[in-house]
């Protein structure tokens, strides 16, 4: 086929008239069954690279993506032009994921889009091998490398699944971020002599500033008066999720129209946000960096970072989803010189310790585990046990063996030693990347060349329009004005304390993944899963399910609470921690106006007719005395809570499955709480899992409603998106 005659059924079934050069490029190469790496800016058109030769193909494209917003988005379109398209993936249904895979079987689909992370389940294995593929596309391809800014181990699979394949099926892979290191190290995997097709980088439309401030109020203060001037609508990137809800509910109080959004929230929240953001029905959505990726909205205008991304890269690839109608589009970097302390701490946890890699060696050295039971046995979190696991697996240290059912980790005797060489490396590579973007941070030069530059694209052409280029110095100091409004607003931040079970679709999909009839028959509507189904189950999913399935049978009666103050954010934790750690008395009376205050604001509606404090490990008498200052306030009858066994502090946990089992049956009650409204008092609340278990064992009792009432909900652990 030549360009000519591609172009002519392009503009049948695509609609567009003409392929961009870099396009038709890498797409002659996939209809000759070659194997590429596309890298190109965002907004270039790179997925009509491989949906186009997927139309031309007799068999099925399976595109391996990361990003089920993109997948939901492109498969609507394609299915609207009569290219019947699909997904796999963890926010669907086991139905409609079992549809999509007979689909595929039986040749009923052109493409099918599949989330990486999919390939372990055992049921996908065994099907990928019946299904008749005609091409392979791996898409964010920079997650294959561990030099990447976003490594995925689930990639890996991919690259196996490539080397599986017969010389003449082509696989490209694309991407809008690739050093060349990032390329090189992506091209080695795939290998089968892969062309590496780099377009320009360049976006002349994206103004870039830099703004110094000294603090986060500063970020507050210019964040509200930038808002309440600017026409159209974008997003505002921020460190954590702890962090969106903040800056949020900062802009709500200002009376600016956000949101907040990040991979926590529920996946059909997630959804309702997206689509009303696509509809510009908010100035701006408050997120982490899951919001934008595969999310095709061509009118950002404008996109604020107020905190320092960990690298060139990942700036690059976050401004990029602004202007893509060609229109111009401003962004700003709020910068402060103490924000690498963030970057510098998530690369210090990325990767698990030495310590903890020999940790896992020495428990596989005894016997084979499960994922889970890696997990539970060395206190890691589950994260840090599929990073060592993937790593461990790549050095050949240890296997994948089947034991029946179950997928369990074996060491290999004789095999080599733990090579920490390459984990050093990248740990030094990633402090190279956070020294860049504090230079950038920092630079006099061209900002947009000064980021092509770092991806590999050595143009020499200046944008003309950062603030560099325009010769613009931009610091901002908060005006006095702007600090009582901060002062006024932080002391009235309540903070949510999120311990409801939430009995949803999105739970729903995990039961429908699930079990024996006759075990569970019941208690979902229509549910009738096979005993084979189940066993096809891998021991995540299981696991997942069996908690899930727990919490429906006990229909806690746990709701969510608040709490006074973030712990790590405000002077109250520091006052709290002298308190419990440096024999600094009670809890004083600051705490108290404040804790009764967040009380007033969110909790008072429910009609409470109980106080109950959570029993102590350590700090003595503090939550009890408190809770009876609470009672005396609220005019409330007080009851205690009995420990009827020893627990250990929570925070020597490191993975809630271990925190959960710690205080797991460890509480009682003396008398009848029976339809009782209980407020439950507790000094600090982080995981949740205490109050959960409390609030588990009242409803068994027969309480109504229990509502958590805390002085701080910690800030730490949520660097995830």
């Amino acid at each position: 086929m030549d360009r000519q005659e591609a172009e002519y059924k392009l503009n049948q079934t695509f609609g567009f008239k003409k392929f961009f050069d870099d396009q038709w490029q890498t797409i002659e190469r996939i209809l000759h069954g070659k194997r590429v790496l596309l890298i190109e800016k965002t907004g270039f058109g790179k997925s009509l690279t491989f949906q186009f030769p997927a139309t031309q193909f007799n068999g099925l494209t399976i595109i391996f993506s990361p990003l089920i917003a993109l997948m939901r988005n492109q498969i609507n379109v394609l299915n609207n032009i009569g290219v019947k398209a699909g997904s796999i993936n963890s926010e669907q249904t086991f139905n409609e994921n079992n549809t999509a895979i007979q689909q595929a079987i039986k040749n009923e689909l052109k493409i099918l889009y599949i989330a990486p992370e999919r390939q372990e389940n055992s049921l996908w294995q065994e099907i990928v091998q019946q299904i008749n593929i005609s091409f392979v596309v791996i898409d964010e391809a920079h997650c294959i490398s561990s030099w990447g800014h976003d490594f995925r181990p689930a990639f890996k699979r991919i690259i196996n699944l490539t080397k599986l394949l017969p010389a003449n099926i082509p696989v490209l892979a694309t991407t809008a971020t690739a050093t060349i290191e990032v390329a090189q190290d992506i091209k080695n995997q795939i290998g089968g002599d892969i062309e590496i097709i780099r377009g320009n980088l360049l976006r002349e439309n994206l103004k870039l500033s830099v703004i110094q401030v000294n603090n986060e109020e500063d970020k507050m203060a210019w964040m509200a008066n930038y808002l309440s001037r600017v026409q159209g609508n974008g997003i505002i990137y921020t460190g954590t999720r702890n962090n969106t809800e903040m800056f949020s509910k900062w802009c709500t109080f200002q009376q600016l129209n956000t949101v907040h959004y990040h991979a926590g929230l529920e996946a059909d929240n997630r959804k309702i946000i997206e689509q009303a953001w696509m509809n510009n029905q908010y100035k701006a959505v408050i997120s982490t960096n899951a919001l934008g990726m595969g999310i095709d909205k061509p009118d950002i205008q404008f996109i604020i970072h107020t905190q320092i991304p960990q690298s060139p890269i990942h700036y690059y690839q976050e401004i990029g989803r602004a202007g893509r109608d060609g229109e111009l589009a401003e962004i700003f970097l709020l910068f402060n010189p103490k924000d690498i302390d963030l970057p510098t701490g998530f690369i210090n946890n990325s990767r698990p310790t030495i310590a903890n890699y020999h940790k896992i060696i020495e428990f596989l050295q005894q016997e084979p585990y499960t994922e889970r039971e890696l997990i539970r046995a060395t206190n890691l979190k589950n994260n840090q046990v599929r990073v060592i696991k993937a790593d461990l697996l790549d050095q050949k240290i240890i296997r994948e063996v089947m034991y029946g059912r179950s997928k369990k980790y074996e060491y290999q005797y004789n095999a080599p030693k733990l090579d920490t060489t390459t984990f050093e490396n990248l740990r030094q590579h990633k402090f190279k990347e956070l020294a860049k973007i504090i230079e950038y941070a920092n630079t006099d030069k061209c900002k947009m060349l000064f980021l092509c530059n770092y991806l590999g694209d050595f143009s020499k052409n200046n944008c003309k329009i950062c603030d560099n280029c325009l010769a613009q110095v931009n610091e901002f100091v908060s005006s006095n004005s702007d600090k009582e409004k901060i002062q006024n607003f932080q002391n009235n931040l309540f903070p949510i304390v999120e311990v409801a079970t939430k009995k949803t679709k999105n739970n729903k999909k995990y039961m429908l993944k699930l079990l024996s009839a006759k075990k569970f028959e019941g208690f979902i509507d229509n549910v009738k899963i096979t005993k084979d189904i189940y066993r096809n189950l891998n021991a995540i999913d299981k696991d997942i399910i069996d908690k899930l399935m727990e919490e429906i049978k006990q229909k806690s009666r746990l709701v969510d609470g608040v709490a006074a103050s973030y712990y790590g954010m405000s002077n109250f934790g520091k006052i709290i921690y002298k308190c419990k750690y440096e024999n600094g008395g009670d809890f004083p009376d600051i705490l108290l106006k404040q804790t009764i205050q967040a009380f007033e604001k969110h909790l008072k509606y429910h009609n409470l007719d109980l106080i109950l404090f959570v029993p102590p490990t350590k700090s003595g008498q503090l939550v009890e005395n408190f809770a009876k200052k609470i009672a005396m306030v609220l005019n409330l009858p007080l009851a205690p809570l009995t420990k009827i066994r020893t627990t250990e502090e929570q925070k020597q946990f490191e993975n809630i499955t271990l925190k959960t089992e710690n205080v797991k049956n460890a509480f009682a009650i003396k008398f009848d709480i029976s339809k009782r409204n209980i407020l439950l008092i507790d000094d600090v609340c982080d995981s949740g899992a205490t109050i959960k278990e409390i609030g588990t064992m009242l409803t068994n009792k027969g309480a109504t409603i229990i509502v958590p009432l805390v002085i701080a909900k910690t800030v730490g652990g949520d660097l995830a998106k």
